[in-house]
Parts: structure tokens; sequence; C-alpha cells
């Protein structure tokens, strides 16, 4: 199932039990899957047509009167076009908004370099009062929805808006929105991988395997507030770090795992992701190839900051 659907049939289900949640979008409602709730709850969902700030300033408006909206449009329309909105209206104040940016970084593929916000995690991580999340796999996204919905406060979701792989097919996972997921113990390098990444880093990891190498794998879906204990625990067992991310490699995943490691356990690390550069078109495995966020990339940074252990 596509996570825009998964997205439309939870939020159906939570605006059925509870009549406070509203969802408000700014012209894309039928590519973000939203549109469906505009016939089922039409006094409850809205289009604001495209004006984003007005969306994140309404949603703020609506939060003070006991509302909790839930805003979305492409990634780069629901962060730094709305940045102000965000930082003063929203998160300022305190309001409880739920920001979906979809289909971040290269996943926006066709869209192209001004759609593909390799960026966000950064801007929007320097916010006080935000809690930032990725998501993974379509499983997981329904246990984080309500999560998100019961935290009192403003939460900014990272959604890639099509299929992908499950990572999570086991019925015993409990996700909890403020803890990683341990998918792999290992003793010789700690991968932390974030979205589409994790995907990719199990593909590594079978590389990594048929050459002897045990890789400790840590998904981290929300960046802020980062879950530190997991961060150290796997870098102490390891002594090398590689993060994977679908983002810049300044401010985002990589910046918050250095900022751990550097205050409470100092390890190499290097970094797979998008090298302070713009978007371009392309599909999904061309551009991984050109930012270098392959398999086989994770591979060859594992291979590299496993020479650097002490």
């Amino acid at each position: 199932m596509e996570i825009r659907q998964v997205l439309c049939t939870e939020l159906e289900k939570m605006m059925t039990e509870n009549e406070n949640i509203v969802v408000i979008d700014a012209d894309l409602s039928k590519p973000n899957g939203t549109f469906p709730l505009r016939k089922k709850f039409p006094e409850r969902a809205f289009d604001v047509g495209i004006a984003e700030q007005n969306m994140a300033s309404v949603a703020a408006g609506m939060s003070s009167y006991g509302f909790i909206p839930f805003i979305t449009s492409f990634t780069p329309f629901a962060s730094r076009r709305i940045c102000d909105q965000i930082a003063i209206s929203i998160a300022y104040a305190k309001q409880n908004v739920k920001i979906i940016g979809s289909d971040p970084g290269i996943s926006a593929e066709f869209n192209g370099g001004t759609h593909m916000s390799m960026e966000d995690v950064g801007v929007l991580r320097s916010i006080p009062n935000l809690v930032i999340y990725e998501v993974v796999d379509a499983n997981q996204f329904r246990q984080a929805l309500p999560q998100i919905v019961a935290y009192d406060g403003p939460v900014y979701i990272r959604m890639f808006r099509k299929t992908i792989d499950d990572v999570f097919t086991d019925d015993k996972y409990q996700f909890d929105l403020f803890h990683a997921d341990q998918l792999q113990e290992g003793k010789d390098v700690s991968i932390f991988c974030s979205g589409i990444m994790v995907q990719e880093t199990i593909k590594a990891n079978e590389l990594l395997k048929a050459e002897g190498i045990e890789a400790d794998i840590v998904s981290i879906h929300t960046v802020k507030p980062i879950d530190r204990e997991a961060i150290v625990a796997s870098a102490k067992k390891t002594g090398a770090v590689v993060t994977a991310e679908n983002h810049n490699v300044i401010g985002g995943l990589r910046s918050a795992v250095s900022e751990v490691l550097c205050e409470e356990c100092p390890t190499p690390l290097r970094a797979v992701g998008v090298k302070d550069q713009f978007g371009q078109v392309g599909k999904m495995p061309f551009l991984k190839e050109v930012y270098q966020m392959r398999a086989e990339d994770i591979v060859a940074a594992v291979k590299e900051v496993m020479t650097l252990k002490k």
C-alpha cells in the first residue's frame, strides 16, 4: 500500500473517533492522498489553495481553539516556504499542529530540484518545541499516527508518498515515537539510517554479511528529539559510525548523530547522503547513483570508517 493511502485511511479512522482532528491542504490533496477526506468530513477537511503560509496560519488559529490540525504539502512547501509560520505561529506559540511534508529529498523525482527539499530537517531541527519524525514504512506509519495525535505539541512528518518495501513485518513490532528501532545487532560498525535509506541499508547489510562484517543497524525515525541512548550504546559497542539519510549531510541525521557523539562518545563517522548539493530531475535509481546513496555507497563508507577505528 502507498504511504499516502495509509495516511488517508488512518486519518479517516481517527477523525471518526476524534471530532477535533481537522485536515488542511494547499491544492495538493490528490497527490498527497487526503482528497477522499473532503467528501466524508466536509466541515473538517479544507483546501486553502496555493497558499501554504496561510494554511499554516489557519492551522495555528484552529489549534488555539482546541482542534488538532494536520497540514499537508510537498516537503519544500511544508518546510522552507512556511518556516516563519512554523517558528512563530506554531512552535513559539506552542500550538498542536501536525505538519506533513511529502516526497522529501530525491523522492521528488521528476518534480526536480525546486521540489527536492534537501534542507528541511536542518532548517526545522533548529526550531524549539518541534518534533521531527520520518516515515520508514506503511506498518510503522500506522502505529505512528495515533502517537503523533496523542502528543500535545507540533510535529513535522517527513513522508515518502508512494509504495516502499516494508521493514517492520513482525506482528510483535511496537513503535515508540521517541525511541529508535534496533534492526540488527552487530560489533563491527554502527549504521544509523532514516527514511528511504533504511531499506537501502538493509540491502547494504547483505553485502556486508557476505564479507563477514557485522553491522549494528539502528533506524532513527525521530531525529528530534533524537534517541541519544541508542546512539551512544551502539557507538561504544562498535567504535565506528555511518549515517545514511535522504537529506543534505549538513543539518540532518549526520549532524544530529555527530552532536551526540561529540558530547558523549567521540567516534569516527562517515556520512551517506546528499553532499551539500541541490536536486535535479530523475528517477530514484539514477538519483541514488548521482548522489552516492546506494547500498554500495553505504558499504564503501563502512569500509572507510572501519579503518579509522581506534
